[in-house]
């Protein structure tokens, strides 16, 4: 790859995963791994093989699925991480394993409790181990930002004397600052004998909100790799945002040594499914994918606008999928049309019955709203996939009661490990007391965190697509639903959150076990 070049690592699927909540299936992943590749991303970070046995399934399944990115797998520098990722992604077109190890002196000393002779022996056999399966190994030394320069070019020399392609530089706590950040790059190019061996990556959180301005930072002083998510997700505050560093680059070529090669047009579409299955939605005033990025209120600025485009707008809507053309569906469309608007937006059915049950979905919502978008049939995949978790919990029914100078009363009917059972409640409105009642038959025991409400399309038949979040026990999940009734979409969303506390937790932090 050419030295102009910049490589965009996405760990939405890993990384991403981590915020609270943000749980993806492997058929979700897949999705979403598809969606990426048709955006040209170079690599995609699929998951941490060695979590749990559901991670490595995920990850073994991109690395089938994907044919045009390089699919990449997480370890720790331990023996049976490499094993375990290497044999998740064996059969993959393209492949590559990234292990890492604390280097900064707070992390070797109280987490691993190993000297830095002992810090510097592993890393490097990590990264002769990983090569025994994939000639494409990264590296990254955790918590590079508070690291001592000198132990860290020490480090770095060793990995890729062992063999380590990409050298990736974490700000794992967001502590850092641009020039900062930048110097760091620059420093560590110029000090280690063997940097021109490998490409130099960074891996920005966003605690401070410089996630994106310490990436540009690094890309200006020689990184060519950035890894990142798409709409910034990520734990804590997030990850650097595709989208922005992305559009940076390519909006600004008279600033940046280097292109990128992305297929802009995907980021929306990209960024709406993320949502979707993740639910985190985007808000109104983010960058690039917000709603309101390209719109203008303001008269000069309208005005302005409709005189030339370029006086307010440093970008086309279109040239990040704003303005798409859609093929918009209605309850005359047939089968064929249907399975290929789907297509088109990356989503195959493995069976002709799961086609014909999303089907039956579809013309049961068409005969509630006129027209259905491509946002529609997003939302419809996703409860689909959300309902096929729901094996202890399902909706059976719901009746709710709202009348001026009355207490709101609802009355729900669930499915618990198939047995029916009924459960009443008042509450301040008919969602609180529809959630209410569900608790008065499932007894969760669950702390409410959250409850969030987005249209999906506009118009006032539009579905309303809920979030819930719940928490118990330190552990937190989200739920998602979707209805043209905003009631029936609440109680969906609560139950399939419900069933995800409810299902043994199998996945672990990549970073919860000592190195």
């Amino acid at each position: 790859m050419s030295e102009d070049r910049l490589i965009v690592f996405d760990t939405t699927l890993r990384d991403g995963e981590q915020s609270p909540g943000a749980s993806m299936t492997r058929d979700e992943k897949v999705r979403i791994a598809k969606a990426l590749e048709r955006m040209r991303v170079d690599v995609i970070e699929a998951g941490f093989p060695a979590a749990s046995e559901g991670d490595f399934e995920s990850v073994q399944a991109v690395a089938q699925s994907v044919q045009e990115s390089t699919v990449c797998g997480l370890a720790r520098a331990l023996d049976s991480d490499i094993i375990k990722a290497g044999e998740a992604l064996r059969g993959g077109e393209r492949t590559r394993i990234h292990t890492f190890i604390a280097t900064s002196p707070i992390h070797m000393e109280k987490k691993l409790r190993m000297t830095p002779d002992q810090v510097v022996e592993r890393a490097v056999e990590a990264v002769k181990l990983a090569r025994r399966f994939t000639d494409d190994v990264e590296f990254s030394p955790e918590d590079a930002g508070r690291s001592e320069p000198d132990f860290l070019c020490r480090v770095l020399e060793a990995v890729i004397d062992a063999g380590a392609g990409t050298v990736n530089i974490p700000d794992t706590v967001g502590y850092n600052v641009p020039e900062q950040f930048g110097g760091l790059i620059r420093m560590l190019r110029e000090r280690i004998p063997n940097a021109d061996k490998a490409v130099f990556s960074v891996h920005c959180h966003n605690d401070l909100g410089l996630a994106v301005a310490n990436s540009l930072a690094a890309v200006m002083n020689g990184a060519r790799q950035v890894e990142c998510t798409i709409n910034g997700l990520g734990e804590r505050a997030g990850n650097a945002a595709l989208e922005e560093v992305v559009m940076t680059v390519r909006t600004r070529q008279d600033i940046f040594p280097c292109t990128v090669g992305i297929d802009t047009t995907q980021i929306v579409p990209t960024s709406r499914l993320v949502a979707s299955i993740t639910g985190f939605t985007v808000q109104p005033n983010k960058a690039i994918v917000g709603a309101n990025a390209f719109a203008h209120e303001s008269g000069i600025h309208q005005d302005g606008v409709l005189k030339s485009r370029e006086t307010y707008e440093i970008m086309r809507a279109e040239d990040v999928g704003w303005s798409a053309n859609r093929m918009v569906l209605g309850k005359h469309s047939g089968r064929n049309a249907f399975r290929s608007r789907l297509r088109e937006l990356g989503i195959e059915f493995s069976s002709e019955e799961e086609l014909n049950e999303a089907f039956a979905r579809f013309k049961a919502l068409a005969d509630k709203k006129h027209e259905i978008f491509d946002e529609d049939l997003q939302a419809l995949v996703t409860e689909a996939g959300t309902e096929a978790e729901n094996e202890r919990v399902k909706l059976v029914a719901l009746k709710v009661c709202s009348e001026t100078g009355e207490i709101p009363d609802a009355r729900v009917t669930l499915s618990v490990d198939g047995v029916e059972r009924q459960g009443r409640a008042q509450g301040s409105g008919v969602v609180d007391a529809s959630f209410k009642a569900i608790e008065r038959i499932v007894h969760s025991g669950t702390e409410l965190q959250l409850y969030s409400v987005n249209n999906i399309t506009s118009g006032t038949d539009a579905q309303g697509e809920v979030t819930v979040r719940l928490e118990k026990g330190g552990r937190i999940v989200n739920g998602q639903g979707a209805d043209t009734d905003i009631v029936i979409a609440s109680a969906k969303a609560y139950v399939n959150a419900l069933n995800k506390i409810l299902a043994p937790e199998e996945r672990a932090h990549p970073q919860a076990a000592d190195v």
